[in-house]
């Protein structure tokens, strides 16, 4: 990060502290070159900021399901306890972890924010003390994460560090990611992670129920006319489990893993991109605005 992302970057968290409107209302000019309107949202985006500043503010129900450690209580109190990935441990700081007890294969990441993940295929080929090291460098975002984008869910999440299985693929490679788009608690279409390298780092598709490329953003108005995925065993099951964890919210990405047929819970989502996704066909964010109902 260079001194002026630096610099765009403090400015940003101090209009949070002063108003978490006023930055949104910054970040959104800044984004999409217009005028946020609050009073009469109509895109995607516009609708998931009001969400953001109102039903979502101050929410805890939200906040719970943010938590990437307390999420996996809601998802057994929904009676989805079996896509609940293995939980090796659970921390409050680096040094609790014991290293020699953890299995060969595993994850470790904080349950705030997004991209701090240590995927370790083989514990023997880190250092024990590295590793630690930048998990708690890590922990230090957490005081600076949501003030970014002014996504205040993330607030008053305890931190917590959390070991669990890692997901192995046939070919070596990151799993896929299928994250759902559900409104009001109906899943629309899912919206898949391909040739993951990193967080961040990845081809994304749009797919609806029956598998069919949805262009909806960049990379699928890009595909070839052909273009598709090899659709995977137990596709369709990801939008009922979507269903019943979005129920009770106006809008909500679902996350989940699937391999070889084992769907694996990943997390909720309810602020993609922050609410600042340039990633999507403007007509798209109209398509999603009218789908999405606000209370």
């Amino acid at each position: 990060m260079d001194v002026k992302q630096l610099l765009g970057r403090q400015f940003r968290m101090l209009l949070t502290d002063i108003s978490p409107k006023l930055n949104t209302k910054y970040v959104y000019r800044r984004t999409f070159g217009k005028p946020i309107d609050l009073q009469n949202p109509t895109t995607l985006d516009e609708k998931i900021q009001w969400l953001k500043l109102n039903t979502y503010y101050n929410n805890q129900l939200v906040t719970d399901c943010a938590d990437k450690y307390k999420v996996r209580e809601y998802v057994e109190k929904c009676g989805c306890g079996e896509i609940i990935n293995q939980l090796y441990g659970v921390y409050d700081s680096p040094e609790e972890i014991n290293w020699d007890e953890l299995p060969d294969k595993f994850v470790i990441k904080w349950n705030f924010g997004c991209g701090q993940n240590f995927i370790c295929k083989d514990k023997s080929q880190y250092n024990e003390h590295e590793i630690k090291k930048m998990l708690g460098k890590w922990r230090k975002s957490h005081r600076t994460f949501y003030r970014n984008m002014s996504e205040m869910q993330y607030k008053t999440i305890e931190p917590k560090l959390i070991c669990e299985k890692l997901i192995e693929t046939e070919t070596g490679e990151l799993p896929k990611d299928y994250k759902l788009y559900c409104f009001n608690g109906i899943p629309d279409c899912a919206l898949v992670c391909a040739d993951r390298i990193s967080a961040g780092h990845a081809r994304y598709y749009f797919f609806d129920k029956d598998w069919n490329l949805k262009r909806y953003n960049k990379m699928g108005l890009e595909a070839p006319e052909n273009f598709s995925l090899p659709r995977p065993a137990n596709y369709e099951k990801l939008f009922e489990y979507a269903s019943v964890l979005s129920k009770p919210f106006p809008f909500v990405r679902a996350d989940f893993y699937l391999e070889k047929g084992k769907i694996t819970f990943g997390e909720l989502t309810f602020t993609p991109s922050g609410g600042f996704d340039k990633g999507r066909l403007p007509s798209t964010q109209l398509l999603f605005g009218n789908m999405l109902r606000l209370p």
